[in-house]
């Protein structure tokens, strides 16, 4: 069977097209929003005489790219078809009852990459408590989980909800949106009129993607430091990194595909995390590499760090758990070299008070941990297997593809 994305299911039913030419829609896309032509979906909707009054654009934008958290962009008027396009990722996170009273169906086509943190999902979660509240239907056009299935990573805990953490979930979830939707529905006070336009010929565990049609799709930046699936594999665990001290490689032409600094002990902490915790390690390719940041943590200045290559023969996907790699790596880096400054305190996706780490990681769990000299590995891959099986369990019931040899 051909892989078509949603918006390519979408755009072969014309019932479905009919009822979009005669309502008030909106359009919830960024530049990863592509169809099977490479056609953004707001120009292939506006060709098919779709009814679209208003975009909504996330972070980074709807057709552009801003960088890096917290540059936010403004409303404007799109230069091709001249539609007003909102910014939730402005004064507005949410949308407002204002955005959305006027409109009859929201169309919400986001390409994830399959880790809580991403805040695109967030935002489907605030359009899933909106549509609901306002009685205005939400169609998700599906798009696959580059991360594939597999889960990784803490719960987010009560009471640490923010941006880059909307609902108690783990950290790699292994939903597509579609799921992820489905999943966010029951959690809203008021029914929501929620339709999925599913994938076809999605096959999700197949390799040589898992998860994403590798041979055929291109790989569109979702986001500025989204470059490939490596980094959509590894991101999990690099993101953690976004709280600490060492760099997670923005400004180089790897972001969060590599973990450094300029005093950054590799091989003590390779040997110490092999001799404690090797499955840790994955099935991945750690590479010692140098790099000098043009702008961000450690800016020109020398850093010795790790490449993490899941582009290798040698990858085995459902072994891989980029949380735990990078976990290890702190835990190693506090028990090698115990003074060594880890953690930094800056204001994160606007939350000014809280930090950053524990932001990230849905609580501070992973960061008293690390710190905790009397806490082993053992403990810690305890509760994170007791993660996995708890979020393996809930999130069955709302699993649309399955693996299929039939479409190999």
């Amino acid at each position: 069977m051909t892989f078509l994305f949603g918006i390519d299911v979408l755009l072969e039913n014309e019932a479905k097209l009919k009822r979009l030419r005669s309502a008030r829609v909106g359009l919830v896309a960024h530049p990863a929003s592509i169809n099977s032509a490479n056609t953004h979906s707001i120009d292939a909707l506006m060709e098919a005489r779709c009814n679209i009054v208003r975009a909504f654009g996330p972070q980074h934008g709807m057709r552009g790219d801003k960088q890096d958290n917290m540059i936010e962009s403004e409303d404007y008027l799109d230069q091709i078809h001249q539609l007003p396009v909102v910014s939730l990722y402005g004064e507005y996170r949410h949308p407002t009852d204002e955005m959305l009273q006027d409109l009859d169906i929201i169309l919400f086509d986001l390409q994830d990459i399959g880790c809580r943190i991403y805040t695109y999902i967030t935002t489907l979660f605030y359009f899933t408590e909106a549509c609901s509240r306002l009685g205005k239907e939400l169609w998700v056009l599906d798009r696959p989980n580059p991360a594939g299935r597999p889960i990784d990573g803490l719960y987010l805990e009560p009471g640490e909800e923010s941006f880059v953490g909307c609902a108690p979930m783990p950290t790699r979830h292994g939903l597509t949106v579609g799921e992820l939707g489905l999943w966010f529905a029951p959690q809203q006070p008021h029914e929501l009129d929620l339709s999925v336009i599913r994938l076809a010929g999605h096959n999700p565990g197949r390799g040589p993607g898992y998860g994403w049609p590798i041979n055929a799709r291109p790989w569109i930046n979702p986001s500025p430091n989204a470059a490939n699936i490596n980094m959509a594999r590894i991101f999990p665990g690099t993101v953690l990194l976004e709280g600490t001290t060492l760099s997670e490689g923005r400004g180089t032409t790897t972001p969060l595909e590599v973990v450094g600094a300029p005093d950054f002990p590799i091989d003590s902490l390779l040997a110490d995390l092999t001799s404690r915790a090797p499955l840790w390690l994955g099935s991945v390719y750690l590479r010692e590499c140098f790099f000098t940041p043009t702008f961000h943590k450690h800016v020109g200045q020398m850093c010795t760090g790790l490449q993490i290559h899941t582009d290798y023969p040698g990858y085995i996907h459902n072994e891989f758990k980029p949380y735990r790699l990078i976990a290890g790596l702190l835990k190693s880096l506090r028990h090698t070299e115990p003074a060594f400054d880890i953690w930094r305190f800056h204001p994160y996706e606007y939350e000014l008070d809280r930090k950053p780490i524990d932001v990230i990681n849905g609580g501070p769990g992973l960061r008293t941990w690390v710190d905790d000299p009397n806490q082993g590995f053992d403990v810690f891959d305890a509760q994170l297997r007791e993660a996995e099986n708890r979020w393996k369990e809930e999130r069955e019931p709302f699993l649309l593809y399955a693996f299929d040899p039939s479409l190999e």
